[in-house]
């Protein structure tokens, strides 16, 4: 019975060295894995991902329109800040502006002027030479006058002022354009109103670079003088000058300088 006893208390020994023996392997086992995992966190902190092949790394702010451009779908550049639409905004409006400013169209050009001209000509005003010259056939509409080129006589309601071609024509005094047009004896010519029912009339022109209703100052290139028409073919280069109040000419000369 002794003996028994004594087997029974050694298999218990054996069997207690060998559940401590596993357990001290198990402890083993786990503490090389947790000082594994220590080397790892420190020499990456961060789980390494592979990217997919074709996509880009960086992420990329994605397309946003300008405000007030006028191509809605045209993309900003990635990175571009609010400050870069203001810059954007204010440099379009401004060169805008200053393009309007340099370059108006001509009715608002006219328009323009005319609100710092006052047409106000009167009877007692001078009117400034559009050309120098002689008077070759002068303002006659009481009598008759010689017209060479037409071999006749016949009253005229201008003055025609010798010159020579491509001389620049001046306006006689601050007007507005009334028209701009040609005909068979005058050729081309320009109309003004000089204001309180005056007008002038200056023919055979060229190169015109007014148009109707522009406002001109005295002093204003108004065209050049052309080659005569062939009713003054003999008279040779001159300028047609005729001044009028209301509908009825008068002699330009009663008021020239």
């Amino acid at each position: 019975m002794k003996e028994r006893v004594n087997q029974l208390f050694k298999d218990k020994l054996v069997l207690v060295m060998l559940v401590l023996g596993l357990l001290t392997i198990v402890a083993a086992a786990g503490a090389v894995r947790i000082r594994k995992g220590a080397q790892n966190m420190e020499e990456s902190p961060y789980l390494e991902i592979k990217e997919p092949e074709g996509m880009i790394a960086e992420e990329t702010e994605p397309p946003r329109t300008v405000a007030g451009s006028s191509n809605a779908h045209e993309a900003e550049p990635a990175g571009a800040g609010a400050g870069s639409h203001v810059t954007e905004n204010t440099l379009g409006a401004a060169e805008t502006e200053a393009a309007a400013l340099e370059d108006p169209p001509a009715d608002e050009a006219g328009a323009a002027a005319g609100d710092s001209l006052v047409l106000d000509f009167t009877e007692s005003d001078r009117l400034l030479w559009p050309v120098q010259g002689n008077v070759i056939l002068g303002y006659s509409m009481n009598t008759t006058t010689w017209f060479p080129t037409l071999e006749q006589y016949k009253c005229n309601p201008a003055n025609v002022i010798q010159s020579e071609v491509s001389t620049p024509v001046s306006a006689p005094a601050d007007a507005r354009i009334l028209e701009v047009g040609v005909n068979e004896e005058i050729g081309n010519y320009v109309r003004l109103d000089l204001g309180n029912g005056y007008q002038a009339v200056c023919g055979q022109l060229k190169e015109i670079p007014v148009v109707e209703n522009e406002y001109v100052s005295r002093g204003d290139v108004l065209g050049y003088v052309a080659e005569p028409t062939k009713y003054y073919s003999l008279e040779g280069a001159s300028l047609y000058f005729e001044l009028l109040s209301g509908d009825e000419p008068v002699d330009a000369l009663d008021y020239l300088e």
